[in-house]
């Protein structure tokens, strides 16, 4: 189904005709507990607008993550202008689908026991299900703290470009707060509206390329 930094996804099929989503985690030698620890937590999470975790192996080295599969992929085809015209969708579907994400991140927020930061919001880790309900995934970069935490240190930068928040990806700071998802939430919604990436690294014309600078120049302009 896909690559990326950390490991492959396949489809799979359990016994009853259940289709899954298997991520293969590439070989680490580090972190087994926290691991555990990481699915346990996931395994308790239960929203519409949060993708569901089946199970996991976690057998020597290796590891897999096993999700429900949702047959409509990432969001990122619905929105991104080169897929745009043959995967439209109508400006009432998107307004749900961004309420939808909204609902998750909040939930991840403030509705389980702990806290989860996401750090990595954007819509290639929007996937939809064939009703096009949204469901928050990859958890990759994901950190945990309690509820009376105002903000989580960090020592280094997470997340992609172009959805980082500035705290984020500031040397200066040291710590961050849930915000940044917030932030991150902020850039997906431009691109949802503009059916364009933001900070694409291939746009000539710079000032363009980047979201809220376009914004600040429009506003600068009137519009």
């Amino acid at each position: 189904l896909g690559q990326g930094a950390y490991g492959t996804v396949y489809k799979g099929k359990l016994s009853g005709d259940i289709y899954v989503a298997v991520k293969l985690l590439k070989t680490s030698t580090g972190n087994g507990p926290e691991f555990i620890n990481e699915v346990g937590t996931m395994s308790q999470i239960h929203h519409v607008n949060v993708v569901h975790l089946v199970g996991f192996c976690a057998d020597g080295h290796t590891r897999a993550l096993v999700y429900e599969y949702l047959p409509n992929g990432s969001l990122q085809k619905f929105i991104s202008t080169t897929d745009f015209k043959n995967h439209f969708l109508s400006w009432e579907k998107l307004q749900e689908i961004a309420l939808g994400i909204a609902k998750g991140i909040e939930y991840l927020h403030q509705g389980c026991d702990q806290r989860i930061l996401h750090f990595d919001i954007k819509p290639h880790n929007i996937l939809l299900d064939n009703n096009f309900t949204p469901k928050i995934s990859d958890f990759g970069l994901a950190k945990l703290c309690s509820k009376d935490q105002s903000a989580v240190s960090m020592t280094a930068a997470r997340g992609t470009i172009g959805y980082i928040a500035p705290e984020v990806f500031s040397r200066n700071f040291g710590n961050v707060s849930y915000k940044s998802d917030v932030y991150s939430f902020g850039m997906l919604l431009l691109e949802m509206v503009g059916g364009r990436q933001n900070a694409d690294v291939v746009e000539k014309r710079s000032g363009l390329g980047y979201f809220p600078e376009w914004i600040y120049n429009l506003i600068e302009q009137g519009d």
